[in-house]
């Protein structure tokens, strides 16, 4: 007995494109063409620019001096001016603070957003058309920066931690994107859920949030870049500088304002260049970022689109 072996023209491609709608015409040669130029120039040019922060950053004085500046071309590889930040007690302190502050505030973040969004998706809900207008409303009107300053001062917020991340805590967008995915949700599967003797706490538990995972990743992404890339609040509701998360630590060493004593000997003794600290202080800022993004890529077409057409 003889096997059969398949056509491999009959096989699917794995990377095939989807099917094209029967009114949209093929695309030319050029026209591809003119596509592929067109991204890779644009790749080139975000790529290009993080390739010399990086390559920087890894150079020694003396290629850096040679070079005149930023470096394109790498001559060998050294750590130092990472290891120089990461030695010094100042930065170590305020990477724990900003991850602290951004694991804190995004959950926080996430938990007022979806139980806002939850709520005032349910039409039904006590002054749900109230609490819509109001929150829309501070899309368009803000206090102003004093009258929210006089506000977390007079909270006794200010050096503290909760200054972070309270006056930053909502985003009103946010709130909507997830309110609209929320009623795009099948009614048929809330109301069988109550039938069964279900309540509102479990139906956002055990139905809803399973069903926006997607959303879910991608809001949460954005309140987490927002807290590891703010420094705004630190700077004006902080006094001391033990308390002082990451991103502003790293702009007191790319403004030469305050540098930790090993990294300030280091860069005056010639051992180390200061444009490879700035330049590390850079990788460092975006790393956490860039490593994250990927994760949830994925998600964003299905989550934001989804969420802000339906609703």
């Amino acid at each position: 007995m003889t096997a059969v072996t398949p056509d491999v023209r009959e096989r699917p491609r794995r990377w095939a494109a989807p099917p094209r709608p029967p009114w949209e015409e093929e695309p030319s040669r050029a026209g591809l063409a003119g596509k592929g130029l067109t991204l890779t120039l644009a790749a080139l040019a975000i790529l290009f620019p993080l390739w010399i922060v990086v390559v920087t950053s890894l150079q020694s004085k003396k290629t850096i001096d040679a070079a005149g500046g930023l470096v394109v071309v790498p001559r060998g590889v050294t750590l130092i001016a990472y290891r120089e930040l990461l030695t010094g007690g100042q930065v170590q302190r305020a990477a724990l603070v900003s991850v602290g502050v951004t694991l804190t505030g995004t959950l926080f973040s996430m938990a007022v957003s979806v139980l806002c969004a939850y709520g005032l998706s349910r039409s039904g809900s006590l002054g749900h058309r109230w609490f819509l207008m109001t929150l829309l409303a501070t899309m368009f009107f803000g206090a102003g920066l004093i009258p929210t300053y006089l506000l977390v001062q007079a909270l006794g917020l200010t050096d503290s931690y909760l200054a972070l991340i309270l006056p930053s805590a909502v985003s009103v967008f946010n709130i909507l994107v997830l309110r609209a995915f929320f009623m795009g949700i099948s009614p048929e599967l809330t109301d069988s859920a109550r039938i069964d003797g279900a309540g509102d706490w479990r139906i956002l538990w055990q139905i809803v949030l399973p069903l926006s995972r997607a959303v879910l990743a991608v809001i949460s992404l954005f309140y987490a870049v927002g807290y590891w890339s703010a420094w705004f609040n630190a700077s004006i509701y902080l006094t001391d500088q033990d308390m002082m998360p990451l991103q502003n630590v790293m702009i007191q060493l790319v403004q030469k304002q305050e540098r930790p004593v090993g990294l300030a000997t280091q860069i005056n003794t010639g051992q180390l260049s200061p444009l490879a600290v700035q330049m590390a202080v850079m990788v460092m800022a975006l790393l956490p970022v860039a490593v994250l993004s990927p994760f949830v890529q994925r998600h964003f077409k299905k989550g934001m689109l989804t969420g802000a057409v339906k609703g």
